[in-house]
């Protein structure tokens, strides 16, 4: 799968791509991430990419004119057009169904702001999918971006070296949160392993997970559960 990353700061995701499985994804060839920066795409020699807001207010507004070029050029660089995503707090909010439908694509251009965002004939003009990681405000895209590599990596075959362990995760299958885990020392400080998981009985155990996945979501995540999975 390949991602593009359009930014003014493509020098943030250096030490994010040389890291753990995302390095080894890409020395796979399992992943392709390709940075592009919007100045490239100015015209003038102080390579400027924002201006004031019509109306007035605070802060600065990226331009159409390199996000255009910059988008449409990227787009042109490969056969294989890629699904254009916007990072804005005000788009669709990404949780694990996005990061799921997000990974049947075969590329993703990822559209990273900046300032006080984007003028909106972008947004108009390209029409990409907007998405927000959550109820709050970031310094730009950048991060985003990386949390939206970050959750669809793990649903690409080949990625982790168990393919059960992205099934496994919270919010995957059942949409419930992840049962608790545990590994050595069977005690520490006084905390014991729980018994089930010591038995050697398979269904047992996966029933105890079952119930301890149903719990944990009552308890710290109700607003996932149906009127259905209350009462069971």
């Amino acid at each position: 799968m390949r991602f593009d990353v359009l930014t003014l700061f493509p020098g943030l995701f250096e030490g994010f791509l040389q890291q753990s499985l995302l390095k080894k994804a890409i020395d796979a060839e399992l992943i392709n991430i390709q940075l592009w920066n919007f100045r490239d795409w100015t015209k003038d020699k102080h390579q400027s990419v924002d201006d004031t807001p019509y109306g007035g207010g605070p802060g600065m507004l990226i331009r159409c004119e390199p996000v255009f070029d910059c988008v449409e050029a990227v787009q042109a660089e490969s056969q294989q057009p890629g699904k254009l995503i916007m990072l804005t707090p005000q788009g669709r909010k990404l949780d694990q169904n996005l990061a799921e439908e997000l990974s049947t694509e075969q590329r993703l251009l990822l559209l990273c702001g900046r300032y006080e965002g984007f003028d909106d004939r972008i947004s108009q003009g390209l029409k990409p999918m907007e998405v927000s990681i959550g109820d709050f405000i970031c310094n730009g895209g950048e991060v985003p971006a990386m949390l939206i590599i970050e959750s669809i990596m793990r649903l690409i075959p080949g990625v982790l070296g168990d393919e059960a362990s992205a099934k496994e995760d919270s919010f995957s299958s059942t949409g419930l949160l992840e049962h608790p885990q545990f590994t050595r020392p069977r005690e520490f400080r006084g905390m014991e392993v729980p018994e089930i998981l010591l038995s050697g009985n398979h269904q047992a155990i996966a029933k105890w997970r079952e119930e301890q996945s149903l719990e944990r979501t009552r308890q710290r995540r109700n607003d996932l559960l149906s009127g259905e999975d209350l009462h069971e």
